[in-house]
């Protein structure tokens, strides 16, 4: 593990594995860097990837308050560390972070959005969003991860043995960071259609067949947002993909290479 220092002064705690062209994995909510670590794995033996704690996560430190751009900040450390240019992946709000880091700039190669849960336009999840931050100001983390966990379209008793999983309550209180992500350019958890157009980056964007149906159509409506995009769809896949799975689509993208739906 290593750290890099943020331009706020937070550390950010990140494992470097591989060699070749670089790549930064960001992970989406309740997850550290260890979420994302064997997809890492999977792709080491031919790029530079770098797996991260967001701030708040795992052994990476935090600020007071909160803001998005700090974590866009801490995204643009790690570039200087891999030599100021790379390709980026990110899973669920983690491709919702990824967009906004695309969008404002930032020296990506390529860029890859897997599931950003954006919400329908004419759905507003703000009011499901606060009661779980309303959860998280009681302390109690536990419960605040299963409502959020039943928003995202997960069954009552998966809910459950997620939130009550060892280390998942500790990282219930950046779900409110997720939150702001996602509502970063755009209220109540609805496509960013402008910060999505900033984007000029080659962009492939992910949707599982299997995944909750708003995500697949999200997908769909992110594409159309982009200037230099395409979408796959990962047969019989739900929202977390097996890295084995993952990762030759992936290493195809990152290369170059005709991707073909798997």
């Amino acid at each position: 593990m290593e750290h890099v220092t943020s331009a706020d002064g937070t550390a950010i705690a990140y494992e470097r594995l591989g060699s070749g062209e670089p790549v930064i994995l960001v992970p989406g909510a309740l997850c550290d860097r260890n979420a994302l670590k064997p997809l890492a794995v999977a792709l080491a033996s031919e790029f530079d990837v770098i797996t991260y704690d967001r701030r708040g996560r795992g052994d990476s430190g935090d600020s007071t308050p909160y803001a998005v751009e700090r974590e866009v900040e801490d995204i643009a450390a790690l570039l200087a560390a891999m030599g100021g240019r790379a390709a980026v992946y990110g899973h669920s709000s983690g491709a919702g972070l990824t967009a906004i880091a695309a969008s404002s700039g930032l020296p990506f190669s390529k860029v890859v959005l897997h599931e950003p849960p954006y919400g329908p336009d004419d759905v507003d999840s703000s009011a499901d969003g606060a009661e779980v931050i309303e959860l998280l100001q009681e302390g109690r983390n536990q419960e605040a991860v299963e409502r959020f966990l039943l928003m995202t379209g997960l069954p009552m008793s998966e809910a459950v043995e997620v939130a009550a999983a060892p280390g998942v309550a500790e990282l219930a209180p950046t779900l409110a960071y997720d939150f702001a992500v996602m509502d970063h350019g755009s209220p109540g958890g609805r496509m960013p259609v402008e910060l999505l157009a900033a984007i000029d980056q080659p962009t492939l964007v992910l949707a599982g067949t299997a995944s909750p149906p708003f995500m697949v159509d999200a997908g769909y409506r992110v594409v159309k947002q982009l200037r230099a995009a395409a979408l796959i769809e990962l047969a019989d896949q739900n929202h977390v993909v097996p890295p084995e799975f993952l990762a030759p689509v992936l290493r195809a993208f990152l290369q170059g290479k005709a991707v073909s739906p798997r």
